[in-house]
This record gives C-alpha cells, sequence and structure tokens, in this order.
C-alpha cells in the first residue's frame, strides 16, 4: 500500500514516442534450458497458461512509475483500477519480470531532468518496498529468477532517458548504482541523425563497463549502426515494430532488423494499437515478421502499459498475454520459440550485459571524459 503525493509536472503521456528520450555480448550466453510442459492436444489457451506458468512474460517497458506520481492513493496488491498494471492482473497474465520506465515528460533537461529521473527512481523503490508480497527489485538475471521463483514479479529500473545523464559520465555510474539498467539514447545531442558522437562513442564504452544496457528505440539508423559496432553488449528496441507491416518511425525496416538479429540484439515489439495495430492478429504479425527477418532470438515483448498508449483488442491491460500467446500457438509457433520469446531473450540480455562488465572492468577504468573535451 501506497500514500504518495505527486508533485514534478502535469501529466503528460509518456508512452509518446515522439517524446522517446529514450555485436553479440564478448563470450557465448546462452538462454536459461528449454523444457516442454504442455499436451499438444490442449486447446491454446489452456496451453498457453502452461506454457507461461514455466516461461514467464518479461516485459519490457512498463509507464506505471509516472502513472502512479499522479494518484494520491494505491494498493497495486490488493489491485488497482486507476491503472492497467497491479500484481492480480501481473499474475494471470503470467508476467514474472517488468522494466519500469523512468522515461520524462517532453521538455526536460539538464538538472531539472536529473532531478526528475531520481524522483521516479525513489517512488519505484517505495512502491516495491510498500508491495513486498508482489514486487521485487531485480538487478540482474539471476535475481529477476530468484524474485520468480519466490512468487515475485521482479521490478528492474529502465530504460531511462539520455537527457537524465545530463551529458555526464559521472551520473551515468551514480544512476547505474541505485539500479539503472537500460539506458534509451534517442532524444541527445550526442546521438542523432549522424550517428554517435566522440563522446557518444565514450558513453557507450562506460555503460558497456557497467553494465548498462543500450536501448536504440526512436534512435537514427546511423546511431544504431554505431553502436552496433562499438557496443560489446548487444543493445535491445524496448517498443520497436516491424516498419514493413505499419510505416511508424520508431519500427524498423528489415535491413535494420536483420543487424540488430546478427548483432545480438532483441526487438521488443509494444502492444500498442499505434506501432502494431488493433487487434492481437496485428500484434502477432509483427511477431511472425521479426522472428522471420532477425530470428527467434531477437524477439520481446513490451506491453507499453500505463504509457498513454491505445492497445489491441483482447490485449487491454497486463493480465491478457495468455490470449496473445494462444493465437501464436494457433499460427503453429513451437514452445521453444515461445519460451525465448518471453523470458529467455531477455534473460540472455541481461546475462550479457553482466558478462561484458565484468570483461570490461579488467581492462578499462572509469572514464573521465567529458563533452567539451571530446566534442568541442
Amino acid at each position: 500500500m501506497a500514500d504518495l503525493q505527486h508533485g514534478l509536472h502535469p501529466a503528460t503521456e509518456v508512452g509518446e514516442l515522439d517524446d522517446l528520450t529514450g555485436p553479440l555480448a564478448a563470450g557465448p550466453v546462452t538462454a536459461e534450458p528449454y523444457t516442454p510442459v504442455s499436451d499438444p492436444d490442449d486447446e491454446p489457451l489452456q496451453r498457453a497458461h502452461a506454457i507461461l506458468a514455466a516461461h514467464p512474460v518479461a516485459d519490457g517497458y512498463s509507464g506505471l512509475p509516472w502513472a502512479l506520481r499522479h494518484l494520491h492513493w494505491y494498493d497495486l496488491e490488493l489491485g488497482e483500477s486507476a491503472v492497467a498494471t497491479d500484481v492480480p492482473r501481473l499474475r494471470r497474465g503470467h508476467v514474472g519480470a517488468l522494466f519500469w520506465s523512468l522515461h520524462l515528460p517532453g521538455g526536460l533537461d539538464g538538472d531539472r531532468a536529473v532531478g526528475a529521473t531520481l524522483d521516479q527512481l525513489d517512488l519505484v523503490k517505495t512502491v516495491t518496498r510498500t508491495h513486498p508480497e508482489g514486487l521485487r527489485l531485480a538487478y540482474s538475471a539471476g535475481q529477476a529468477t530468484d524474485a520468480r521463483n519466490c512468487g515475485r514479479v521482479a521490478v528492474l529500473l529502465g530504460p531511462a532517458g539520455a537527457t537524465a545523464l545530463s551529458d555526464s559520465l559521472g551520473i551515468l555510474r551514480s544512476l547505474h548504482a541505485l539500479g539503472l539498467r537500460v539506458l534509451t539514447l534517442s532524444g541527445a545531442s550526442w546521438a542523432g541523425e549522424a550517428g554517435l558522437t566522440r563522446f557518444g562513442t565514450e558513453v557507450v564504452r562506460e555503460m558497456n563497463r557497467l553494465g548498462v544496457l543500450a536501448d536504440l528505440s526512436g534512435a537514427s539508423p546511423e546511431t544504431m549502426r554505431r553502436v552496433f559496432a562499438v557496443s560489446r553488449a548487444p543493445a535491445l528496441c524496448t517498443r520497436s515494430a516491424a516498419r514493413a507491416l505499419r510505416p511508424h518511425p520508431a519500427n524498423l525496416p528489415d535491413d535494420l532488423l536483420a543487424e540488430l538479429g546478427a548483432a545480438g540484439g532483441l526487438c521488443m515489439v509494444p502492444l500498442t494499437a499505434e506501432q502494431t495495430g488493433p487487434t492481437v492478429r496485428d500484434v502477432a504479425d509483427h511477431l511472425d515478421h521479426v522472428r522471420a527477418v532477425a530470428g527467434s532470438q531477437c524477439v520481446g515483448l513490451s506491453g507499453t502499459y500505463d504509457s498513454g498508449a491505445a492497445h489491441p483488442q483482447e490485449l487491454g491491460d497486463a493480465s491478457c498475454y495468455p490470449r496473445l500467446i494462444a493465437e501464436l500457438i494457433g499460427r503453429g509457433w513451437a514452445e521453444a520459440d515461445i519460451a525465448l520469446l518471453t523470458w529467455g531473450n531477455v534473460q540472455r540480455m541481461l546475462r550479457s550485459g553482466d558478462f561484458t562488465a565484468r570483461a570490461a572492468q579488467q581492462r578499462r577504468e572509469p572514464s573521465t571524459k567529458t563533452i567539451a573535451e571530446l566534442d568541442g
């Protein structure tokens, strides 16, 4: 239970992708072993529940932190009708882990963005502390699995927007120490249409050293390709679908999807009507397409609930994942591929980030470079 006052700025839709400020890791990292759990003669929805019970959803994007700022009282363990995400619905949807977005409304930069992001971090930690029977903070793949095995939903911190750094590698290190694990690069002066600047390259290398994953949703093709070349850890797109099916600017064309897959990255398809279409079948079409172009180890899910986005029919809140999985079963998806989609691919990303960080810390000291020094 929590009684928290909102206090930053008037409510703004955090999920609008216009406001995004959002090669394979060094060494082999594999997903958790897959074990068949269901009878192929079961009805698709029953099979979906059985598969998800063993391989729950790791949801790549939740706008819940900002939504909660504007509620004077809520209880996520009992159930909260004012939002689309609460513990009962997460359990009905078989959600085992959830990335809580720290994105901010547009217009915040500099010290205001840093302060607002710290407020968001503090709120997330308060919410998880006051809902201990349902939620548990996690900072690694192992901790996410531990939380799931204890009957809790793992809460992972990020993505945050690049404006939260205020062009400071010291602030990046501080945010990582507070738990940040994903940073969106779009919106930064050092990650623009022309690609990464020298300082942007230094940011990515320092992220590798810390174990902060790069989120490339909304980034330019030049920035994405430069990250693929520079980063020793795989990158992810927390809210990107297939542009071949729906020409949204944050969706990825097939050439970038293929490059993302070749680099060991992850495309997390958002469950939004704007990016994927108005029905559960449309979302499944995008998942089919991403898997066909980039491979089964490159596709994941982002509910984007409580971000201000409209959702497809039958996918209105966090309890609806079994309906989507039932649709994929009807299309002939193998249980092993569903296990990668829901849980295994995110685990691989988290482990890759940690593996890369341990290796980088042996050969690289914390960077003291500044944007003025590198970009003049």
